[in-house]
């Protein structure tokens, strides 16, 4: 078991951070501040007052790690950080602090890995509806490694719509470089594409109808390929199938180059190959069920990691249900856009934290024992692991 760390070297990440209180304000050490904010929200904190009430009933935990000059900041003292700390400035601090915890392959002598996956996707947290101003719900499109379980970023949209422009944004905050993105077919435009392979990166992207000359396109290519069994077509193909509570669940993806005579191809050069994902299950009672999803790729990859790639996605969905069930985050009233992206980001990277613990245990079931066992959420707030 590693040694457990000191809680307030946490607060060295927020150093570079800039402080947006007045200085006659400056009761309380922001950086103490958001210490406390991150493990509070660990511990199922949602907000200020919960965060005050948490920090409350463990100042003299607290006090052996934190300056806390003044003891414990109030609640109206977290809720004014919490809105005045620039978003994107404040991810940056976690991202340092992911950096030094997880050090690169190169650094630890460790063969370089295989293109990291970066799942790209939007979440609305739906009790954050203000009627009065007219805002509809807070938006946020956030980025996960799929394969390390680590929170990379967010953007604040207004709404699901915007984030067409909202990932491009968050695009320019997060490295790409030696990584495959995959994104949903909202995410499917040249420029989209273009800034990711401009980045470093390649690109997996879902394609539906909202692209209707790609899709047919590609659905085309397929069609004919699959009944010429790939005679003309560079292709890569892999299979999976599941056998379970009574019926056989099987997968089959294809990827191949792109066809000389692919029409797109003028309109989205950086696209080297298109992909075939199909999904099906036979009930015990004979009930069928098949669904196709077609996709881009920037880069010919194999067929298992064009697998990889589809599947890792769902990595980022199941985020979201866990920010549902575990955090009850459509639950959350924050109308304040800059606190609620903010309590927003706290509580992915508490699921990053919480799900890289190695300790076999539901998140619920970690959450609440970090709450009561300071000692579990020092290995927690560990972030590489125990």
């Amino acid at each position: 078991m590693s040694l457990l760390i000191d809680v307030g070297s946490i607060a060295c990440y927020f150093e570079s951070l800039d402080d947006p209180r007045h200085l006659r304000n400056r009761r309380h050490r922001l950086t103490d501040v958001l210490v406390i904010c991150v493990a509070a929200v660990i511990c199922g904190g949602d907000g200020p007052t919960a965060i005050h009430r948490w920090a409350a009933h463990r100042k003299d935990w607290l006090a052996r790690h934190l300056a806390l000059p003044h003891g414990i900041p109030s609640r109206d003292c977290i809720r004014r950080i919490l809105i005045a700390v620039k978003p994107e400035a404040f991810q940056q601090c976690f991202r340092a602090w992911v950096a030094a915890a997880i050090p690169a392959s190169s650094d630890s002598g460790v063969s370089p890995p295989v293109q990291r996956l970066v799942a790209i996707d939007g979440k609305s947290c739906r009790g954050s509806h203000d009627e009065k101003n007219s805002l509809g719900p807070l938006h946020v499109v956030s980025a996960w490694a799929s394969e390390e379980g680590i929170a990379l970023g967010q953007v604040a949209a207004d709404d699901k719509s915007n984030e067409i422009t909202a990932i491009p944004e968050l695009l320019k905050q997060i490295s790409v470089a030696d990584a495959i993105v995959t994104i949903d077919a909202m995410g499917c435009q040249k420029e989209i594409v273009e800034q990711i392979v401009a980045g470093g990166g390649d690109a997996v992207i879902a394609v539906k109808k909202n692209q209707p000359r790609l899709h047919e396109a590609i659905e085309t290519v397929f069609r004919e390929q699959l009944e010429r069994d790939f005679e003309e077509l560079q292709y890569r193909k892999f299979e999976t199938e599941e056998q379970g509570h009574g019926r056989i669940d099987g997968r089959v993806y294809f990827l191949a180059k792109v066809p000389r005579d692919f029409a797109p191809s003028k309109a989205w050069p950086q696209v080297k190959a298109i992909g075939y994902a199909a999904r099906y299950s036979v009930a015990s009672d004979g009930t069928e069920q098949f669904e196709v999803r077609y996709y881009i790729s920037t880069r010919f990859l194999s067929g298992k990691r064009f697998a990889e790639a589809v599947r890792g996605h769902w990595a980022i969905e199941s985020m979201h249900w866990t920010l549902d069930v575990t955090f009850r985050e459509d639950d959350h009233r924050t109308r304040e856009r800059i606190m609620g992206n903010n309590l927003s980001w706290l509580r992915r990277f508490a699921v990053s934290l919480l799900k890289r613990h190695p300790e076999k245990d539901s998140l619920k079931g970690k959450m609440l024992r970090c709450a009561y066992d300071t000692d579990f959420l020092t290995q927690v707030l560990q972030l590489q692991g125990v």
